[in-house]
């Protein structure tokens, strides 16, 4: 009988973990499907355009334990990355930026439950800043990023004054194929897909945005083992088995298309909808910002937006 027991569990065990995973796969389509219509919903009250807000509010943190302040409060220091103790401790947590960006559409969702992921857990350190990284991804070079409360100087990367805005402008009507341009994604670490830009219009207080649309780049962030050639900052391989983090559902990365759809697609079709950077930059790349998911990086290659790749919001 124990003998009989231990060969069913065996049978039955990887299949209650393939449906346990299929329904985490389906909440988190139905979260990403949520904000993508938000926000379209946004862009229609806002002049078609997408927001790229930037702002303090007090009590509207993503990690709703910081929400308890008085009325009156001034937010200032859960704004400006000190912390109310000056040690960094909720630096973050009434920031509205890029960084926060469900905040943008929270009056259209109503929920601060979307920005968790069912797989995907948030860094530890964002939440110790109030903050909810790691999850759902927003493509930031369709809709731009705003990064202007408090003028701040240019310091930190992550908050300098800078306004960024998109190479097409960032309204949904300037995407050519709605149905096939990406808008949000699930992302280990981070909540921004980094943006791509180069030489001088990486700095200053304006910053023109491109898709971060170099194969390579995502090669290196879906797989592991390393085995390109001798610099890993300009050759990020791919050649190593699937990352289980990068891609929890069974190889697909659900994506949140701009005319408001959802689809799990396989990483196999994310790359192959992925230029090179060869084909991409015209200048090739001399600075490669890490193979994983960190952020933005540079290059003296200006990019060419007029491939035919619809999946990053380029063609005609």
């Amino acid at each position: 009988m124990i003998a009989i027991i231990a060969i069913l569990a065996a049978i039955l065990f990887p299949v209650f973990a393939q449906a346990k995973l299929a329904a985490k796969k389906t909440v988190s389509l139905s979260n990403q499907k949520q904000l993508g219509l938000a926000m379209i919903m946004y862009a229609n009250d806002y002049d078609d355009l997408y927001a790229r807000e930037d702002g303090c509010t007090l009590n509207d943190s993503q990690v709703t334990s910081f929400n308890n302040l008085p009325a009156g409060t001034d937010p200032t220091p859960w704004c400006n990355g000190a912390g109310p103790t000056g040690n960094g401790t909720g630096g973050y947590a009434f920031r509205d930026s890029d960084y926060s960006w469900p905040k943008w559409v929270q009056p259209y969702t109503k929920s601060n439950s979307l920005s968790l992921h069912p797989v995907i857990q948030p860094s530890s350190s964002a939440l110790n800043q109030g903050e909810i990284e790691g999850g759902y991804a927003l493509n930031t070079a369709l809709t731009g990023a705003s990064n202007t409360w408090g003028n701040e100087p240019l310091t930190a990367h992550k908050f300098q004054y800078q306004v960024r805005t998109p190479w097409d402008g960032g309204s949904t009507t300037a995407v050519p194929s709605p149905s096939e341009a990406w808008l949000i994604m699930e992302q280990i670490d981070l909540s921004v897909v980094g943006a791509y830009d180069y030489g001088s219009n990486a700095s200053g207080t304006t910053e023109t945005l491109y898709p971060l649309a170099v194969k390579e780049h995502w090669e290196g962030y879906f797989y592991n083992d390393y085995t390109g050639g001798a610099d890993p900052q300009k050759d990020c391989g791919g050649n190593g088995t699937l990352d289980s983090t990068a891609a929890p559902f069974q190889e697909t990365v659900p994506i949140s298309y701009c005319d408001g759809h959802v689809k799990a697609l396989p990483v196999g079709a994310f790359l192959a909808n992925t230029p090179t950077a060869a084909q991409y930059l015209s200048g090739g790349y001399s600075k490669y910002a890490l193979c994983g998911f960190y952020t933005s990086f540079y290059s003296d290659g200006s990019p060419n937006t007029n491939l035919d790749y619809p999946f990053w919001g380029m063609g005609q």
